[in-house]
């Protein structure tokens, strides 16, 4: 999202549901009905218009938005399998996926940005940064954070095909919001791509059922 508009970001990773099914068909030779696999080609089609025509197109978004696309596609299989049979209960499972992924990321994060922060000085860092640094890292924290336990909770309550239809909207607002919140520039043909996506998305979240 730091290369690309917000918007171009979330019409890309509409093609989630392509990922899912190519992973799940090579990987764990799983194999879906006919109508499933049709519905991705709105999918990729309405992805593909959408790139082509972005006015702010840059490959290195793009290809982060593809490679974020797989890797939520394996979160979900693990996260799937890990809480299949268990008695443990989404937000606790979720609980337990944060604090592993702050062991492990932690020693990366200082490899990576501790040389940086030693070089220019903490005084200097903590100035360059500023408040409102803060405060915006503070906040998304909150959000992305609720965001994923809820999904983690909504996956013991509702089904499959509830939460794909409400994963579905909730794209339509992110790319809404962001086009109104950061006047990004949109081409109809920007537009008709994006709808495209989306309702190829919804489409495949009804055949997958």
């Amino acid at each position: 999202m730091s290369k690309v508009a917000v918007s171009f970001t979330h019409i890309i990773k509409s093609g989630e549901p392509a990922f899912s099914v190519l992973v799940s068909r090579f990987l764990l030779g799983e194999s879906f009905p006919m109508p499933v696999y049709l519905s991705l080609f709105p999918i990729i089609g309405g992805c593909a218009l959408a790139a082509v025509t972005e006015l702010n197109f840059n490959m290195i978004g793009f290809m982060g938005a593809m490679i974020s696309n797989l890797a939520f596609v394996f979160r979900n299989i693990f996260s799937k399998k890990g809480m299949k049979g268990m008695s443990v209960s989404g937000m606790n499972y979720y609980a337990c996926l944060s604090m592993m992924s702050l062991l492990i990321l932690t020693p990366f994060a200082i490899a990576v940005e501790g040389p940086k922060v030693w070089a220019a000085g903490w005084q200097t860092a903590v100035s360059q940064i500023g408040p409102n640094f803060v405060w915006w890292v503070a906040a998304q924290s909150v959000f992305y954070h609720l965001y994923n336990q809820v999904s983690y909770m909504s996956l013991d309550q509702i089904s499959p095909l509830t939460f794909s239809i409400g994963n579905t909207m909730k794209r339509i607002s992110v790319i809404v919001s962001s086009i109104l919140i950061f006047h990004t520039p949109v081409q109809p043909i920007n537009a008709l791509g994006a709808a495209i996506a989306i309702l190829g998305t919804f489409l495949y979240s009804q055949a997958k059922q």
